[in-house]
């Protein structure tokens, strides 16, 4: 079955933004095939626009780059620019869900801990920020 000229602008187009997000995450086409259960080929098709993305696996493509599908199918300017602040935190956060519960633990309680003395310190009043600094870089390296 062969596409329109249409459909393989689409493709192409939807394999760049691939390309972009995959590397803006620092994630290779063997990692992104691992998580997709294709070949590495098979992203390398996806990406230079030579085979078409089944809708079946764009859910967990977009998920797996950490975007909604909105933004994975994004074109022109509606394209999401590079991603700022609250999109990183979230890239961490899906990250940190990924690892091993003792793990996650751990980054909770040091969270947990950093946003207790800030707390502390906002109370305060911030009367001594230079002291402020230098319990919370005791803290973290400990």
């Amino acid at each position: 079955m062969t596409i329109s000229d249409e459909e393989q602008a689409f493709f192409a187009k939807l394999g760049e933004r691939v390309t972009q997000l995959r590397k803006a995450r620092n994630i290779t086409q063997v990692q992104l095939a691992e998580a997709l259960g294709v070949s590495q080929q098979t992203v390398q098709a996806y990406e230079v626009g030579r085979r078409r993305l089944p809708v079946s696996t764009l859910r967990l493509l977009a998920k797996t780059l950490g975007v909604s599908l909105d933004e994975l199918l994004a074109e022109g300017e509606h394209a999401p620019r590079k991603r700022g602040p609250v999109s990183q935190l979230q890239q961490h956060i899906e990250r940190i869900g990924q690892l091993p519960k003792p793990k996650q633990r751990m980054i909770m309680d040091m969270i947990d801990a950093v946003l207790a003395q800030q707390s502390q310190q906002a109370r305060e009043g911030l009367q001594n920020p230079v002291a402020g600094r230098g319990s919370c870089m005791m803290m973290s390296s400990s």
